[in-house]
C-alpha cells in the first residue's frame, strides 16, 4: 500500500489542487472572453510568481519565468488573439491537431478518439461520482479532465485527514496513484513535449512546463514511475 511521504502534509495535497485545477481550466477551456478576464485576474494577482506544488522543480521554475514574461505587460488584443490561434492549431483544429489532448490518440495505431483509454477514465470517474462536462462529445480522456480528477482525488484525501479517517485516506491515495500509473503518467510527459516543439507563445510553452513539474513531483510524491521518452 502506498504512503504519503511524512513531508507532504495537508498544505502540500491543497497545493497540488490548486496548480492542478488551475492548469485543468487552462488547458480544457478555449481562451475565449470570459477566460481572457479570468487570465487577466491571474495577472493582476501575480499568480505566477510561485507555484503551491512542485515549486522546486526545474521545469516549474521555467514555466513559471516563461509565464511571468508573457504576462509582464497585460493581455493586449494582439497577446490575446496569439493564444487563441496557438490554442487552436495544437488542440483543436481545422486539419491536423498538432498536440492532442486525448489519452487514446497516443496509444492506438489508428490514433482515434473515444477508445479503451477513454472508457476506462470514464469509469473512474463514475467510480467517485464524477460525470465528463460534455460526456460523449468531448473525450473523458482529455488531460486537462485528467488533471482535474487527479485534483479531485486530492481534495477528497484532505476531508478524510480533516476527518482523521485514515482507512478512506489510503483507499484515495490507491486510487490516486493508480489512476496516475495506469493513466496520467502514461502519456503526460509526451504531451508536455510535443506543447513545447509546438506552441508559439510564451503562455503554453509555460503551462507545459508547469504541467511537466507537476506531473515530476506526483510521480515523487506516489513513488510511480512515469514514461519520459517522448517518442514512446
Amino acid at each position: 500500500m502506498t504512503e504519503y511521504p511524512k513531508t507532504k502534509s495537508q498544505e502540500s495535497l491543497i497545493g497540488e489542487v490548486m496548480l492542478l485545477s488551475l492548469l485543468s481550466r487552462i488547458i480544457f477551456n478555449y481562451p475565449d472572453n470570459e477566460e481572457r478576464t479570468w487570465l487577466q485576474s491571474l495577472i493582476n494577482e501575480d499568480v505566477f510568481s510561485d507555484a503551491p506544488f512542485a515549486a522546486e522543480k526545474d521545469e516549474t521554475k521555467e514555466g513559471l519565468l516563461l509565464l511571468q514574461n508573457w504576462g509582464k505587460n497585460g493581455l493586449s488584443n494582439e497577446v490575446f488573439e496569439h493564444m487563441q490561434t496557438d490554442y487552436t492549431r495544437m488542440f483543436i483544429g481545422p486539419g491536423k491537431v498538432t498536440v492532442p489532448p486525448w489519452e487514446s490518440v497516443y496509444f492506438g495505431d489508428d490514433k482515434l478518439v473515444f477508445q479503451e483509454q477513454t472508457l476506462g477514465v470514464r469509469n473512474w470517474y463514475r467510480r467517485f461520482g464524477l460525470e465528463a462536462e460534455k460526456l460523449h462529445r468531448e473525450p473523458d480522456d482529455h488531460i486537462g479532465l485528467e488533471m482535474s480528477f487527479i485534483s479531485h482525488l486530492a481534495t477528497l484525501g484532505i476531508q478524510a485527514l480533516n476527518e482523521q479517517d485514515k482507512n478512506r485516506f489510503e483507499e484515495i491515495l490507491d486510487a490516486k496513484s493508480e489512476f496516475f500509473k495506469n493513466h496520467l503518467g502514461k502519456w503526460a510527459l509526451r504531451w508536455c513535449f510535443l506543447v513545447k516543439e509546438n506552441a508559439q507563445t510564451d503562455f503554453y510553452q509555460g503551462v507545459a512546463h508547469l504541467i511537466h513539474g507537476a506531473m515530476s513531483e506526483l510521480s515523487e510524491v506516489l513513488d510511480v514511475k512515469i514514461t519520459k521518452d517522448p517518442l514512446l
